[in-house]
């Protein structure tokens, strides 16, 4: 007898125990205030700040079904840092992913001994599917197309191929490095080989996803649950013209004036990005349209009870707040924010929720929910708050502050390649504030972001710590803690020691 699609295979057969399908979408530098229902009284009224003019009609339905995070964190808000700690539950130094992974720095790549979130998966009976970016790879010369060399002839590279054994459980492979040419995408499948497609690629990639869920031509063992992770490039960069945005979703906004778009209070007009905003929210909209699709794909095959289904994303993106030309890679709020919405019909009720969801909690999280936490990995340094998704009636301690990493390049050898990292800045974020310490090569305090994020919640005025003494010593006191904790390299070395209280026998407790 065939088992029953769904159920837990064990030693003896098929369960009674009906485990779920997971999907988890994640475009990249999709800031969490570009989405249509914060504008709506219903959620406008639960953030303090004003949700973009963007049309997400699908999010927004997706998010009346689901509860939705408002302070989620992308605690090192770069494309593959975020990534590793996505798929491993631990810090960067632990994931090996320091530093955006690219050709010259060899040093910064996923470890190929973690235990991942899709090997956790692939153990308990799932068949795991990648779809789209992975970007946590070190770009080496195993191009399957042409042995011995880059996966093209650029230098640096940054797109690379990611070999069977390093894909940490997924058995269904569609996916690259980091390609940024969002109408000419490229993918390398199960086997290796190499697809060039003419095609928008979030559009693609949910084909892609599509196939596999209608099980269209046999990617999958029907008799086994899945789970699917889809990384969508945009809205990340580039967005300069209509060669690279959805051109659906810019007629949206083509009309529309600066300021009519970038309504943040901290928003940069004069800018010369600041043209770009009608690209991004048009690839914003056309990932909603996308992301319907996969919803009806799923409602379809009948599969929407019980497949838990998560939008996210890697980190925001600042467009012009703050006149940074840099879109990721601070601690400001456009950055650090992330979409977190996740839907499990009759299991995770409809809410808005404030939790300070850290990066290397979701693998943990979403392993709880999948009913799969006796097998989170001891090597994992988040925690599962799968309890506080579900409003148990037994619930975790809730996390009351947020770390934040920044890391830059280390020295250069005599080869011109990256050894090391240097950690320019840590920080936190709480329920109230988020606060920055960031120093120079030789250690020195170089500056301090302070901010009254619920007076202040564009983080405009930048209080002096000498101003606010007993507030600044608090938040040290509790940075302290998180670097303890994370056994942080600043931590180790006691960065500022004299601000911070790494000694203090009350942070021993």
């Amino acid at each position: 007898m065939i088992p029953a699609a769904g159920l837990v295979l064990t030693a003896c057969g098929p369960s009674t125990v009906e485990l779920p399908n997971v999907i988890y979408v994640f475009p990249d530098q999709y800031r969490n205030s570009s989405l249509g229902f914060w504008s709506d009284p219903e959620f406008a009224k639960l953030v303090e700040w004003r949700g973009d003019p963007v049309s997400t009609p699908n999010l927004d339905r997706f998010a009346r079904e689901a509860t939705v995070l408002s302070e989620a964190v992308s605690n090192c808000p770069l494309s593959s840092p975020h990534r590793g700690m996505l798929l491993s539950g631990m810090y960067p130094e632990r994931s090996g992913v320091v530093l955006n992974c690219m050709s010259e720095r060899p040093e910064s790549s996923l470890r190929e001994d973690a235990e991942c979130i899709g090997d956790v998966f692939s153990a308990a009976g799932y068949d795991c599917a990648y779809i789209g970016k992975l970007h946590v790879d070190f770009p080496t010369k195993n191009n399957p197309q042409r042995p011995g060399s880059y996966v093209s002839d650029v230098v640096p590279e940054w797109d690379a191929y990611t070999p069977p054994e390093r894909r940490h459980g997924f058995n269904y492979w569609y996916s690259y490095g980091t390609y940024d040419v969002h109408k000419h995408p490229h993918y390398w499948d199960t086997e290796g080989d190499r697809h060039d497609v003419d095609e928008w690629s979030p559009q693609h990639e949910i084909s892609k996803a599509i196939e596999y869920i209608e099980n269209r031509n046999a990617q999958r063992d029907s008799r086994k649950p899945f789970f699917m992770m889809v990384g969508i490039n945009p809205p990340h960069s580039p967005y300069a013209s209509t060669d690279d945005c959805d051109l659906e979703g810019y007629e949206l906004y083509k009309d529309k004036s600066l300021t009519e778009l970038l309504v943040r209070g901290n928003a940069d007009t004069t800018m010369a990005k600041a043209a770009a905003a009608r690209y991004y929210f048009a690839n914003v909209s056309g990932i909603d349209r996308e992301f319907g699709r996969l919803l009806k794909a799923l409602d379809e095959a009948g599969l929407t009870d019980n497949t838990i289904v998560i939008f996210a994303s890697d980190h925001g993106e600042t467009m012009t707040s703050h006149s940074t030309a840099d879109p990721k890679n601070s601690i400001w709020r456009e950055s650090l924010n992330i979409p977190f919405l996740v839907r499990y019909p009759g299991r995770v009720p409809h809410r808005v929720d404030d939790l300070l969801l850290s990066t290397p909690d979701i693998m943990p999280t979403v392993l709880g929910l999948a009913g799969l936490g006796e097998r989170i990995p001891a090597s994992v340094e988040g925690r599962d708050f799968s309890a506080i998704l579900r409003q148990d009636a037994v619930q975790p301690e809730r996390p009351q502050a947020a770390l934040y990493l920044r890391n830059l390049d280390g020295e250069r050898d005599a080869e011109g390649l990256v050894r090391g990292f240097f950690p320019e800045a840590r920080g936190l974020k709480t329920a109230t504030h988020t606060m920055e310490l960031c120093i120079d090569r030789e250690g020195r305090l170089k500056r301090v972001l302070l901010y009254d994020d619920v007076q202040d919640p564009y983080q405009l005025e930048n209080l002096r710590p000498e101003e606010h003494e007993a507030l600044f010593a608090s938040l040290c006191r509790e940075l302290a803690v998180l670097l303890r904790e994370n056994d942080d390299v600043w931590y180790r070395t006691r960065v500022l020691a004299e601000l911070i209280p790494y000694d203090d026998m009350k942070n021993q407790s």
